[in-house]
């Protein structure tokens, strides 16, 4: 945001906790009754991810991309090649893998941490910084959004749920792996 745009009103966040374990119970991501650690990260995802959802499809989507994740699957698509195909994109994902292969759990204030030295070492911005980032890590290009779903990967791989989730660090590791 520039200091000539007007701050925007936060989103109205219409969905809790409850509505996430209901999806992750549809889907059988939950079977059992969840844990404290489980349902905390269920009040997380609801905070995160419900102002980001316009409806239940649409917080059942992004919940999707911290569950099903697949590398080769996602470098076959065509957003990925035209991710691939910008300025910068393998600078920023051997980068971003570096950054991540430590033993640090990725937190809110570590994600800054490693966007701020992207942008500092590498000198790019914008969708050239953050689309190979989201692509990697999200499984998907696009907006701010898919940075909170990144911002709940390390937390629901240690959550032990059902379907196990890849933590970034394994995400990381698997893309670059399938890369040719």
């Amino acid at each position: 945001m520039t200091s000539r745009e007007p701050a925007s009103a936060p989103l109205e966040n219409r969905f809790s906790a409850s509505d996430v374990l209901e999806i992750l119970r549809k889907r059988s991501w939950l079977i059992a009754e969840p844990t404290l650690e489980q349902t905390a990260w269920c009040e997380r995802a609801a905070a995160l991810l419900g102002p980001q959802s316009a409806d239940r499809w649409s917080l059942e989507d992004l919940l999707s991309l911290v569950f099903r994740y697949d590398a080769e699957e996602i470098l076959a698509g065509q957003d990925a090649h035209v991710v691939m195909s910008r300025y910068a994109a393998r600078d920023v994902l051997r980068k971003l893998a570096n950054l991540l292969l430590g033993p640090v759990p990725l937190t809110r204030d570590r994600f800054q941490e490693i966007v701020d030295t992207l942008k500092t070492e590498l000198d790019i911005r914008g969708r050239e910084l953050f689309h190979p980032l989201r692509l990697a890590l999200a499984g998907r290009s696009g907006e701010g959004d898919l940075d909170r779903v990144v911002l709940l990967l390390d937390e629901a791989a240690a959550a032990n749920f059902a379907a196990p989730v890849k933590s970034a660090r394994a995400r990381i590791i698997e893309f670059c792996s399938a890369l040719d």
